[in-house]
């Protein structure tokens, strides 16, 4: 029997050896009468500045024959794994096609593949090989690839917008989602951080390799091939038009092509045989501060003492009214010692999003700062209908393209100017590439979520002494937090109008975030296996 033990701490000078006695004082046994410890999860606590510690997660056995002499309630037996599910009863006529090649196509890819069933991928950009040159073009000087970028290409826009593994929800699958990137060659360290996190020089090789198992094991691949249309057969599926129009069918489409495909949307909303609606989502900007300012920040006089703290993060929110309405106002993918990127993907609008590498070393942090927004925000702009979102979303990307003055330099500004509506300093070190430009951020953006924004920005003071200081600046926009419209879909996880259209992940509004976007994909791997069986 094995044991799961959680809340063990240790202060930063405690070695971990001292785990095994604390767990041992939880069975009420002694040390000796441990078989084997095993660290399951390691979170570090901050709250108190000056004394983090870092809380763990340990399964503990016993040696043969010994027996708990007590179980407080933060012991659990640990249950045995789930058996592997068997082969489909049936395999399927014409192969799935999965489009897009993101965390959601892929481990779709690779649950229907583990039951015998070999479906054919397609993404629009490249590998991440030819991916990874093409981004650094767009940072180096402004060149953009529109199908090969932060967003289009092997592995979605999480594989060159950081690589975080954490998540707030709770599933089965999220354990099997960090478990297979760590197979693939992840390090080991992401299956007990309690923020795991890949990193953006790390995550494309444990992609390829992902995708390199599929194609062993029968799968197609397919790069450079975009999806202009889907091909009906009454109320179903039967295929796709490709953009050199030839063909592909098949009576099984999961459609998973993150939330900048605009094309795409544009076309069903034309057309009309699939279902969407105008989904809420959050905009606004992102925040770069030095590294070192967030250290003291969180963790006090211990900043600069400790070798064993990480570059601190921060998670903020506040709920407010303005003019009668409630919105959030929060944090969005923090980035300790990251940098800030250009993530479009059509040449005259601009966003960005931020990114770190695998030691996150960089001299800055960045955060999304963005306020939520809904379909009567569209509407006040004047766009309707099931596209409303999209075209708020391009409409507030192409003013902080022309704010910036072209060739996708962001519109920046330090954050007392924002606060106070002036332009009296230029925004000092950055990490975004091709180069700011020194611009009034109260030009974006309706009344409303301005000052919505200002106001959350001087709560955040309040948590975080400092974070409104000249230290800081706001870059524009942040803008594809999550995509601005979902394709309805029903229990059996297709699309309500669509019989074989499975949408998912989070270009379908059904996701956010790479480890969510794979369960998305797994889940629907299984409803396919469950009407194969």
């Amino acid at each position: 029997m094995a044991y799961r033990i959680n809340n063990l701490g240790l202060w930063l000078d405690e070695p971990n050896t001292l785990l095994s006695t604390r767990a041992a004082e939880k069975l009420g046994v002694t040390v000796s009468d441990l078989a084997s410890v095993r660290v399951v999860r390691q979170v570090l606590d901050a709250r108190k500045k000056n004394s983090p510690r870092y809380i763990y997660t340990v399964e503990v056995e016993l040696a043969a024959g010994k027996q708990p002499s007590s179980l407080p309630p933060e012991v659990a037996t640990v249950e045995e794994p789930l058996p592997e599910l068997p082969p489909v009863k049936k395999q399927p006529e014409q192969r799935p096609i999965i489009i897009g090649t993101g965390p959601a196509g892929l481990f779709c890819a690779l649950a229907l593949i583990e039951r015998g069933v070999k479906s054919i991928l397609l993404e629009r950009g490249t590998d991440v090989v030819q991916r990874r040159k093409d981004v650094a073009k767009l940072m180096r000087d402004g060149t953009l690839m529109e199908e090969s970028n932060m967003n289009f290409g092997e592995g979605g826009a999480g594989a060159y917008t950081d690589g975080k593994l954490s998540t707030r929800i709770n599933h089965p699958h999220v354990r099997k989602v960090i478990e297979t990137f760590a197979r693939f060659g992840a390090p080991d360290r992401i299956l007990i951080e309690g923020k795991p996190h890949i990193g953006s020089d790390l995550l494309p090789f444990a992609v390829e390799k992902l995708r390199l198992e599929l194609v062993a094991r029968g799968c197609e691949v397919r790069f450079n091939t975009r999806v202009d249309d889907l091909l009906y057969d009454g109320d179903r599926v039967s295929g796709v038009k490709l953009r050199d129009g030839s063909e592909l069918h098949s009576d099984r489409v999961v459609l998973v092509v993150g939330n900048s495909a605009r094309e795409l949307y544009e076309r069903f909303a034309a057309d009309g045989r699939v279902f969407i609606e105008a989904k809420p989502f959050a905009i606004g900007f992102r925040a770069e501060h030095p590294q070192s300012m967030i250290n003291a920040i969180q963790y006090g006089d211990r900043a600069a003492k400790n070798s064993k703290l990480p570059p601190a993060d921060y998670k903020l929110a506040e709920n407010l009214e303005v003019a009668g309405e409630m919105r959030g106002v929060y944090s969005f993918c923090m980035c300790p010692g990251g940098i800030v990127v250009p993530t479009p993907t059509e040449d005259g609008y601009q966003c960005t999003n931020g990114m770190s590498n695998s030691h996150r070393n960089a001299k800055y942090a960045n955060a999304g700062i963005v306020v939520s927004v809904s379909v009567d925000d569209f509407a006040r702009e004047g766009f309707t209908g099931p596209l409303a979102g999209l075209q708020f979303q391009r409409h507030w990307e192409k003013k902080a393209y022309e704010l910036g003055g072209g060739k996708f330099f962001a519109p920046a500004q330090t954050i007392p100017d924002y606060l106070a509506g002036t332009l009296k300093k230029k925004p000092g070190g950055t990490t975004y590439r091709p180069g700011l430009a020194h611009a009034d951020l109260n030009r974006l953006f309706p009344e409303a979520l301005t000052r919505s924004l200002k106001a959350a920005l001087k709560g955040f003071e309040k948590k975080m002494r400092g974070f409104t200081s000249e230290n800081g600046i706001l870059i524009g926009v942040e803008s594809r937090t999550s995509a601005p419209l979902r394709i309805t879909r029903n229990e059996k996880l297709q699309s309500v109008s669509m019989k074989g259209l499975y949408p998912g992940g989070e270009g379908c509004g059904y996701a956010g975030g790479i480890v969510s976007s794979g369960i998305d994909g797994l889940r629907i791997a299984e409803q396919i296996c469950a009407e194969l069986s």
